[in-house]
């Protein structure tokens, strides 16, 4: 069983936040140096920008927005848990997504 780092509240809330669309980037800039909010802030930014793009597209970007605002409960739930939970197919590239928005931008 892997080792469980305990998170404050504060982190959790943090984490939560990072699932509500345009918030993700300041949970992202405010706290990036918690490997938990980054963890999640990173997922959510991943997720804002899906969103937005799809939004574009009628019906069928529409509908897999509904997809994706069921995964930003799921975040929202897993973070104010206290657990790193990993989008399915997803994770790796919102990781990578993170890490080059806080190295580009300067956060």
């Amino acid at each position: 069983m892997p080792e469980q780092k305990s998170v404050s509240q504060e982190e959790k809330i943090w984490g939560a936040i990072s699932y509500l669309w345009i918030l993700s980037l300041v949970a992202l800039a405010v706290r990036k140096k918690s490997d938990f909010v980054r963890f999640h802030a990173s997922q959510g930014v991943l997720l804002f920008v899906v969103s937005v793009v799809l939004m574009l597209i009628p019906v069928f970007g529409w509908m897999i927005n509904i997809l994706i605002g069921i995964l930003a409960i799921i975040g929202i739930i897993k973070a104010l848990q206290g657990e790193k939970w990993g989008l399915p197919l997803l994770a790796q590239p919102a990781k990578s997504l993170g890490d080059w928005i806080v190295k580009t931008i300067k956060l």
